[in-house]
Protein backbone atom coordinates (compact mmCIF):
# COMPACT_ATOMS: atom_id res chain seq x y z
CA UNK A 1 0.00 0.00 0.00
CA UNK A 2 1.40 3.56 -0.50
CA UNK A 3 2.47 5.70 1.88
CA UNK A 4 5.02 8.61 3.51
CA UNK A 5 6.40 10.00 6.52
CA UNK A 6 6.13 13.55 7.50
CA UNK A 7 8.46 14.42 9.33
CA UNK A 8 10.63 17.49 10.69
CA UNK A 9 14.00 16.81 10.31
CA UNK A 10 16.81 19.49 10.25
CA UNK A 11 19.81 19.31 8.55
CA UNK A 12 22.04 19.56 11.74
CA UNK A 13 25.49 19.38 9.61
CA UNK A 14 24.23 22.46 7.82
CA UNK A 15 22.80 24.22 10.90
CA UNK A 16 26.61 23.40 12.90
CA UNK A 17 27.71 25.08 9.65
CA UNK A 18 26.18 28.26 9.89
CA UNK A 19 26.74 28.22 13.42
CA UNK A 20 30.50 27.88 12.81
CA UNK A 21 30.50 30.68 10.15
CA UNK A 22 28.39 32.87 12.85
CA UNK A 23 30.81 32.96 14.91
CA UNK A 24 33.82 33.09 13.23
CA UNK A 25 31.77 36.55 11.22
CA UNK A 26 31.28 37.65 15.31
CA UNK A 27 35.30 37.14 16.14
CA UNK A 28 36.38 39.33 13.28
CA UNK A 29 33.41 42.08 13.04
CA UNK A 30 34.69 45.43 14.55
CA UNK A 31 31.65 46.17 16.14
CA UNK A 32 31.76 43.17 18.84
CA UNK A 33 35.58 43.62 19.32
CA UNK A 34 36.26 43.52 23.04
CA UNK A 35 32.45 42.60 23.87
CA UNK A 36 31.23 39.41 24.99
CA UNK A 37 29.52 38.35 21.28
CA UNK A 38 29.63 34.56 21.06
CA UNK A 39 27.95 31.70 19.75
CA UNK A 40 27.81 28.31 20.58
CA UNK A 41 26.15 24.67 19.40
CA UNK A 42 25.41 21.90 21.82
CA UNK A 43 23.43 18.94 21.37
CA UNK A 44 20.74 20.93 19.57
CA UNK A 45 21.13 23.82 21.34
CA UNK A 46 22.61 27.17 20.12
CA UNK A 47 23.35 29.30 22.91
CA UNK A 48 23.86 33.30 22.02
CA UNK A 49 25.73 35.63 24.41
CA UNK A 50 25.78 39.35 24.05
CA UNK A 51 26.49 42.34 26.67
CA UNK A 52 22.75 43.40 26.09
CA UNK A 53 19.81 42.16 24.25
CA UNK A 54 20.46 44.43 21.23
CA UNK A 55 23.67 42.86 20.97
CA UNK A 56 21.83 39.53 21.11
CA UNK A 57 19.23 40.68 18.30
CA UNK A 58 22.87 41.58 16.09
CA UNK A 59 24.23 37.80 16.91
CA UNK A 60 20.56 36.64 15.91
CA UNK A 61 20.53 38.13 13.01
CA UNK A 62 23.84 36.98 11.69
CA UNK A 63 22.94 33.13 12.70
CA UNK A 64 19.47 33.57 10.74
CA UNK A 65 21.45 35.11 7.59
CA UNK A 66 24.09 32.16 7.35
CA UNK A 67 21.52 29.80 7.89
CA UNK A 68 19.57 31.00 4.73
CA UNK A 69 22.62 30.96 2.98
CA UNK A 70 22.92 26.97 3.95
CA UNK A 71 19.26 26.68 3.23
CA UNK A 72 17.87 25.71 6.42
CA UNK A 73 14.72 27.05 7.24
CA UNK A 74 14.33 29.10 10.03
CA UNK A 75 11.70 27.81 11.84
CA UNK A 76 13.60 25.18 12.95
CA UNK A 77 14.99 27.32 15.97
CA UNK A 78 12.44 27.74 18.82
CA UNK A 79 13.37 31.19 20.63
CA UNK A 80 13.90 31.05 24.14
CA UNK A 81 13.68 33.75 27.14
CA UNK A 82 16.74 36.75 27.06
CA UNK A 83 18.17 35.79 30.32
CA UNK A 84 20.59 37.67 32.90
CA UNK A 85 24.25 35.76 33.34
CA UNK A 86 26.10 38.39 35.81
CA UNK A 87 26.98 42.06 35.75
CA UNK A 88 24.83 43.35 32.20
CA UNK A 89 26.00 40.20 30.43
CA UNK A 90 22.40 38.00 28.40
CA UNK A 91 22.14 34.86 27.22
CA UNK A 92 19.55 33.34 24.69
CA UNK A 93 18.77 29.68 24.54
CA UNK A 94 17.27 28.93 20.80
CA UNK A 95 16.60 24.78 20.74
CA UNK A 96 16.48 23.44 17.19
CA UNK A 97 13.50 21.39 16.29
CA UNK A 98 13.66 17.96 15.90
CA UNK A 99 10.70 15.37 15.50
CA UNK A 100 7.00 16.27 15.34
CA UNK A 101 5.24 17.46 18.69
CA UNK A 102 2.60 15.30 19.89
CA UNK A 103 0.32 18.48 19.59
CA UNK A 104 1.45 19.14 15.97
CA UNK A 105 1.31 15.31 15.06
CA UNK A 106 -2.39 15.16 16.43
CA UNK A 107 -3.56 17.93 14.05
CA UNK A 108 -2.01 16.72 10.97
CA UNK A 109 -4.12 13.82 11.32
CA UNK A 110 -7.25 15.64 12.08
CA UNK A 111 -6.48 17.62 9.06
CA UNK A 112 -6.31 14.33 6.99
CA UNK A 113 -9.54 12.73 8.48
CA UNK A 114 -11.29 15.89 7.99
CA UNK A 115 -10.20 16.52 4.48
CA UNK A 116 -12.63 13.78 3.07
CA UNK A 117 -9.38 12.04 1.28
CA UNK A 118 -9.24 7.95 1.00
CA UNK A 119 -5.96 8.07 3.58
CA UNK A 120 -5.30 7.21 6.51
CA UNK A 121 -2.62 8.97 8.89
CA UNK A 122 -1.10 7.42 11.64
CA UNK A 123 1.57 8.85 14.84
CA UNK A 124 4.18 7.04 14.60
CA UNK A 125 7.11 8.55 17.53
CA UNK A 126 7.81 11.99 16.04
CA UNK A 127 6.90 11.52 12.56
CA UNK A 128 3.72 10.87 11.06
CA UNK A 129 2.76 7.99 8.35
CA UNK A 130 0.10 8.74 5.86
CA UNK A 131 -1.56 5.81 3.71
CA UNK A 132 -3.31 5.58 0.96
CA UNK A 133 -4.71 3.04 -2.10
CA UNK A 134 -3.85 6.06 -4.89
CA UNK A 135 -0.53 8.17 -5.43
CA UNK A 136 -3.05 10.93 -6.55
CA UNK A 137 -4.64 11.17 -3.04
CA UNK A 138 -1.14 11.25 -1.48
CA UNK A 139 -0.05 13.80 -3.36
CA UNK A 140 -2.96 15.64 -2.34
CA UNK A 141 -2.84 14.93 1.09
CA UNK A 142 0.83 16.54 1.54
CA UNK A 143 -0.45 19.31 -0.55
CA UNK A 144 -3.44 19.91 2.14
CA UNK A 145 -0.54 19.06 4.75
CA UNK A 146 2.17 21.82 3.11
CA UNK A 147 -0.92 24.65 3.31
CA UNK A 148 -2.41 23.69 6.41
CA UNK A 149 0.63 23.72 9.08
CA UNK A 150 2.19 26.96 7.85
CA UNK A 151 4.31 27.06 11.16
CA UNK A 152 6.02 24.34 11.29
CA UNK A 153 9.33 23.43 8.56
CA UNK A 154 7.26 19.63 7.73
CA UNK A 155 9.08 17.41 5.14
CA UNK A 156 8.00 13.96 3.49
CA UNK A 157 9.91 10.98 2.96
CA UNK A 158 9.79 7.57 2.62
CA UNK A 159 7.43 7.69 -0.49
CA UNK A 160 6.63 3.78 -1.24
CA UNK A 161 4.31 2.56 -4.34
Amino acid sequence: MPSFDTVCEPNLVEVKNAVDNAAKEIGTRFDFKGTSAAIELKDKEITLFGDAAFQLTQVEDILTSKLAKRNVDVRFLDKGEVQKIGGDKVKQLIKVRNGIEAEQAKKITRIVKDSKLKVQAAIQGDAVRVTGAKRDDLQAAMALIKKDVPDVPLSFNNFRD
